[in-house]
């Protein structure tokens, strides 16, 4: 019922932009959370960032701190995710992720739902 679809996916060179969508279809009117993991080959996923369906309450790894930033459209059931000053190190498969009993938006293991993924490739 839950559909997760991620895109703006692609290569960039190091120090460009990209802007990534999750159009999340299914989701009740709960208060919902909506995150961003990635996985780089060889490597664990890792959380990048989420925000809340109800006061847009916002979290970032310190990783992409002050370089990205997620947003939602409620209206569009969209979450997006900004990407600036990318760096060779964001190179990853990016995965939107959706749950309503998150305590811990860092814990991958607390969402329900989640999209195929999109790929992000940063040159030098």
């Amino acid at each position: 019922q839950v559909q997760l679809v991620e895109s703006g996916g692609g290569l960039v060179q190091a120090g460009g932009s990209l802007r990534l969508a999750c159009i999340a279809s299914g989701l009740t009117f709960s208060n919902n959370i909506i995150g961003w993991f990635r996985q780089a080959p060889g490597k664990e996923r890792e959380f990048v960032a989420a925000v809340t369906q109800s006061v847009s309450l916002t979290y970032y790894a310190d990783s992409v701190k002050g370089r990205f930033t997620i947003s939602r459209d409620n209206a569009k059931d969209t979450v997006y995710l900004q990407m600036n000053s990318l760096k060779p190190e964001d190179t990853a498969d990016y995965y939107c992720a959706a749950g309503s009993r998150i305590r811990r938006p860092l814990a991958a293991d607390e969402y329900d739902y989640w999209g195929q993924g999109t790929q992000v490739t940063v040159s030098s």
